[in-house]
């Protein structure tokens, strides 16, 4: 059944983009992907009718269904009926509203997944965030990561453009598999825009966020970003304003917009935390790059004392063993106080922080988030900052609910706090 609705979705949206011709922008990457693609949407939406996707749709269902503008049917025969026929109502009669815009984020976690989805939705604008270590139970390699993901800027035609990572150099040797113009982002000498001198601002009774310098065809501009913590969603900023450039955007509106943006739940947000504390949410998922990320967030942010919560990192196939003890190295040399692990793979980022010098008593395991977060609150005290990330099938958003100040406002803050998550 399941391969008959990819199928019809896949033929539809097809038809149905044929049909309006809308403006593809396609983005993927190992981490990063969703972030960039809410930083490009929150810069074009209020100059260009744009559509995104939501939640996790950036599969072989969830693209087509954004191409539809559906939601998924899930065990519903009579939802997906009704979602075939306002996709058959799409292709026989216009509809003037439809979207000039399509930012589609395009997951893979099989060989064939990016080549499938560009087939159904191909890209004028194509955009790699990073190459990490994700889905190695299925690609077996990070060359077989990169070989999969570049496939989006290698279907791109010489009219198009494809905006790469100048700072990851799997993504830049990306620039030898296209035939479109190549614009690149980051931090490198190289870069066409290019950000330096990031540092965080302090104001008395506010959060901090982080300032740099955006270098741009000989310009060179400063950029505060309000809401934001880590270097790496300077990324997001880039790749979204070299999006905004190619869209005829000013280069100070483009800053101006994008000074308020936000991220998605669950991605390295700053949350009040009981005792007063205060919690780098960064629980929507996990993979090596991402933690090493977030852990320089921790240790760059003040604080009394400095708290690592790290749930497991799944789908790292035979090298799971030796990348979680990485993270637990990587958690002594940037001199962390305190190391609590969730989830039995976890246990060997513990193994990895012990075995690289760090004191066994500052050292926990546990088996669920529950568990954790009840440690947690007798922990913890005041002046912490706690940071909380794990893969998705860990729930690590359980720990920020049991230690957040205010868990009403979960629904508000947190990821996968939906009926359908909250059953699981």
């Amino acid at each position: 059944m399941k391969k008959v609705i990819d199928h019809l979705l896949a033929f539809w949206a097809k038809k149905i983009l044929k049909k309006y011709q809308p403006k593809i922008i396609g983005i993927t990457g190992s981490v990063g992907k969703t972030s960039t693609k809410e930083a490009i949407f929150y810069l074009l939406k209020e100059k260009f009718s744009v559509r995104r996707n939501i939640k996790n749709y950036n599969t072989e269902i969830g693209l087509p269904l954004t191409v539809i503008g559906a939601q998924t049917g899930g065990k519903n025969p009579w939802k997906w009926w009704l979602i075939f026929l306002k996709a058959l109502k799409l292709f026989l009669k216009r509809d003037k509203n439809y979207p000039q815009i399509l930012i589609l984020e395009m997951g893979a976690d099989h060989p064939g997944d990016i080549e499938h989805l560009v087939k159904i939705a191909p890209c004028e604008m194509a955009i790699v965030t990073a190459i990490g270590e994700t889905h190695l139970e299925f690609f077996g390699s990070l060359s077989g990561v990169k070989k999969e993901k570049q496939k989006i800027v290698s279907h791109l035609k010489k009219s198009n453009v494809a905006i790469l990572n100048a700072d990851d150099e799997n993504v830049l040797a990306m620039t030898k598999e296209t035939v479109a113009k190549v614009v690149t982002f980051g931090f490198q000498e190289e870069a066409l825009l290019r950000a330096s001198d990031e540092m965080y601002f302090y104001e008395e009774g506010k959060k901090p966020y982080l300032i740099f310098k955006w270098h741009y065809n000989g310009s060179v501009v400063p950029v505060g970003l309000k809401n934001i913590l880590t270097r790496t969603q300077i990324y997001s900023f880039l790749a979204a304003a070299a999006v905004g450039l190619e869209m005829r955007l000013p280069m100070m509106e483009i800053i101006k917009i994008m000074e308020n943006f936000s991220l998605p739940k669950g991605r390295t947000n700053l949350i009040t935390g009981i005792k007063e504390t205060q919690i780098i949410d960064d629980t929507y998922n996990s993979s090596p790059k991402a933690v090493k990320a977030a852990l320089t967030v921790l240790t760059e942010l003040r604080a009394r004392r400095k708290i690592a919560v790290l749930g497991e990192m799944l789908e790292l196939g035979s090298e799971s063993e030796k990348l979680h003890q990485e993270i637990g190295r990587e958690v002594f040399v940037r001199g962390i106080d305190l190391l609590i692990t969730t989830g039995e793979r976890a246990r060997d980022i513990a193994r990895g922080a012990k075995e690289a010098g760090m004191n066994d008593n500052l050292i926990f395991s546990f088996e669920t988030p529950g568990e954790t977060g009840r440690f947690l609150q007798d922990r913890i005290t005041m002046g912490d900052l706690i940071l909380i990330k794990g893969s998705q099938g860990v729930r690590m958003e359980k720990v920020v609910k049991e230690i957040m100040a205010e868990p009403e406002k979960a629904g508000e803050l947190l990821v996968r706090q939906d009926e359908e998550w909250l059953k699981k």
